[in-house]
C-alpha cells in the first residue's frame, strides 16, 4: 500500500542499466537567484532559429540525463521541430546541491525553470514534467501563466493533489551511514538507487521533505493553457490520469499501455502522443 502513495518521483528500479552511470559531458549552468543550474539546449538540424521551444523537467532522484536523454525524448522531440530545452533540478544531476529543506520548495524549483527561459530569451514554451517534474510544471503554469504554452503532466495522476507519505523514511535512508542500516524496503530502494547513481543523499534528502504537500485541486481548476495528462495503464505510483484530467478544464488524457511508472517513460505511445498534442494545441 505504502508503494501506491509515492508520488512525484522517477526511481529505476535497482538493477536496471543506465547511462547515467557513465562519465557525462559537462554541461552548461546559469544561475537562478543565486543557485547555479545545468541545462541544455539543443535546436533541431533545419529551421533551428525558428523552432518552437519545449522546456523538460524531470522527475526525484533523476536528472535531464536519465530521464530524457538516455529514453530517446530529446532526439525525438528534435526530429519532430522542436528546440528542446531541460534543466537538472536543483540537488540533482549537474547543478548546484542545497541541504536545507527550504531550499527545495516547489515554487523555487518552479522559479529555476522560468529564470532557464529567462536565460534563454524563450519568452513562453511546451512544458512536460515527469512524476515530480509533473508538480513543477503545474506550478510553473500557476504562477507564470505566460510562459507556459502547453503543460503535459506525465507519470502523474490524481496523486498530485495527494500528500506524499513514506517521505520521511525515504529521507531517513538517505541519510543512514550505510544501507544495511535501512530496514524499510520502499526506502531502501531509494537508498540503493542513490549510492548506483552517485547522487548527493544528503541533498536528496532535503529534497524529498520539501516536495510532499500536495497542489490543492482548486488551485489546477486556475489553469487555462492546453493540458495533457499522460498516465501508464498500470502505474500505481501516478494515480489516475482520467481523475486529474477533470479537475481541469478541457484537460485530455494519454493512457500509456500496459506501462507503469518506471517503464512507461520511453515508451513510442507516449511519445507519438505527445506530440500529437502538441502539434493539435500548440
Amino acid at each position: 500500500a505504502r508503494n501506491k502513495s509515492l508520488t512525484f518521483l522517477l526511481v529505476p528500479r535497482v538493477g536496471w542499466s543506465f547511462t547515467h552511470t557513465r562519465r557525462a559531458r559537462t554541461l552548461p549552468t546559469f544561475l537562478s537567484d543565486g543557485v547555479e543550474i545545468a541545462y541544455i539546449d539543443e535546436r533541431p538540424d533545419t529551421d533551428a532559429e525558428n523552432a518552437i521551444p519545449i522546456l523538460l523537467i524531470h522527475g526525484f532522484a533523476s536528472s535531464l540525463r536519465v530521464n530524457w536523454v538516455d529514453t530517446g525524448w530529446v532526439a525525438h522531440l528534435n526530429r519532430e521541430g522542436y528546440r528542446v530545452v531541460a534543466l537538472d533540478n536543483r540537488g540533482h544531476g549537474q547543478s548546484q546541491m542545497l541541504y536545507a529543506t527550504d531550499d527545495y520548495r516547489l515554487p523555487l524549483i518552479a522559479g529555476d525553470a522560468r529564470a532557464l527561459l529567462d536565460h534563454l530569451s524563450i519568452a513562453q514554451a511546451h512544458v512536460m514534467g515527469y512524476s515530480m517534474g509533473a508538480k513543477i510544471t503545474a506550478l510553473l503554469a500557476l504562477r507564470h501563466p505566460s510562459r507556459v504554452r502547453t503543460a503535459i503532466f506525465a507519470g502523474m495522476g490524481i496523486n498530485m493533489v495527494r500528500g506524499l507519505r513514506g517521505a520521511e523514511e525515504i529521507a531517513a535512508a538517505l541519510e543512514a551511514p550505510s544501507v544495511d542500516a535501512v530496514t524499510d524496503a520502499n526506502a531502501r530502494t531509494f537508498r540503493l538507487f542513490a549510492d548506483q547513481t552517485k547522487s548527493d543523499r544528503l541533498a536528496l534528502a532535503a529534497c524529498i521533505r520539501a516536495i510532499r504537500e500536495p497542489v490543492a485541486a482548486s488551485d489546477l481548476a486556475g489553469i487555462h493553457c492546453p493540458v495533457l495528462v499522460a498516465v501508464g495503464t498500470t502505474d500505481a505510483v501516478a494515480g489516475s490520469g482520467a481523475e486529474l484530467a477533470a479537475l481541469i478544464a478541457g484537460a485530455e488524457t494519454l493512457d500509456i499501455t500496459g506501462r507503469d511508472h518506471m517503464r512507461a517513460v520511453g515508451d513510442r505511445i507516449y511519445k507519438d502522443g505527445v506530440v500529437d498534442f502538441l502539434k493539435r494545441r500548440g
